[in-house]
């Protein structure tokens, strides 16, 4: 009887929204100005960098065009757009493709 009692006092997992972690994540997006890709519900996606947000929506700053104010619960997906160095060097941690060489006589 006291097995039952203590799994109906397992610890729960606080709701998605109040962990702190979105504030956090968009803070760091905020500070190192990182470009972002932006998926709204409707299907529409915009691309710039978060200069503000609060509790209920964002402000993307883009380049050569308007600054966006975007409810977050418009917002399906905000995904990092790679940096200009990455894609160097993601190919420089790849294995260097090895030409096939033609097996040795074997005497």
């Amino acid at each position: 009887m006291s097995l039952t009692n203590k799994s109906r006092r397992q610890k729960k997992n606080p709701p998605l929204g109040e962990t702190g972690q979105e504030a956090l994540y968009l803070r760091y997006l905020s500070e190192k100005k990182v470009q972002v890709s932006v998926k709204l519900r409707d299907g529409e996606c915009v691309a710039g960098w978060i200069e503000y947000f609060d509790d209920r929506m964002i402000r993307l700053t883009r380049e050569g065009k308007p600054n966006l104010f975007i409810y977050k619960q418009q917002i399906q997906v905000i995904s990092e757009l790679p940096r200009r160095g990455d894609e160097t060097r993601r190919r420089a941690r790849r294995p260097a493709e090895v030409e096939a060489l033609p097996p040795e006589d074997v005497r």
